[in-house]
């Protein structure tokens, strides 16, 4: 019996686009989308964010000294967050399933900017009962430190949560933990892969 969803965020509840961060950030420092990719995504720097070794003034400070060019941190926090699309079909499944008393937990690589971000400007995570992302847990998936906040979170055996994500190594890193995992592709598929496990959201 399943009693606890975990949730990636990225490419499931919200679609995103790191070409747009990319590109957003650039034309504050004057580089390009793919100069920017270099220094963020390709340096392991953004990842060093998401894992919480930078607090967000701190990657603010490193970017400036990066460019040798100043700029707001509230302009930077808009460039590099403003790439979100809520995926709407995600909410009445979400419902559903608080509806049914199943327990909702977020698994997230993300940074405190894009997490803050989405708080504000969407309600999708206040379904959520908790939050296990990356910067909190000092990890990233498919790291085990997240996975085992994320087994310390769902208050439940492995085997009675239910967790989904977009990328394939993380989801079979979360089976290695016990949990029942499927890849996620969309709503739908979804639906079906809940079914399968005795939950039906169309009845």
């Amino acid at each position: 019996m399943i009693r606890t969803c975990l949730f990636d965020m990225g490419n499931v509840l919200l679609h995103f686009s790191h070409e747009k961060m990319c590109a957003q950030i650039g034309a504050l420092c004057g580089l390009s989308e793919l100069e920017m990719r270099a220094l963020l995504l390709d340096s392991g720097t953004q990842l060093d964010f998401e894992r919480g070794r930078m607090s967000e003034p701190e990657f603010h400070r490193w970017l400036v000294a990066k460019v040798a060019m100043d700029m707001e941190i509230d302009a930077l926090r808009v460039a590099a967050s403003d790439i979100f699309v809520l995926n709407e079909p995600m909410l009445p499944i979400l419902d559903h399933l608080k509806a049914l008393g199943i327990r909702l937990v977020l698994l997230s690589n993300t940074s405190v900017s894009h997490f803050e971000f989405i708080r504000e400007r969407f309600d999708v995570l206040d379904r959520f009962d908790d939050f296990v992302v990356s910067f909190r847990a000092g990890a990233v998936k498919p790291e085990p430190p997240i996975y085992e906040a994320a087994l310390r979170a769902i208050h439940c055996e492995p085997a009675e949560c239910f967790y989904t994500d977009d990328i394939p190594l993380y989801v079979e890193t979360g089976r290695t933990f016990g949990l029942e995992a499927e890849v996620f592709s969309d709503a739908a598929a979804l639906k079906g892969h809940l079914r399968d496990r005795g939950i039906d959201l169309e009845s």
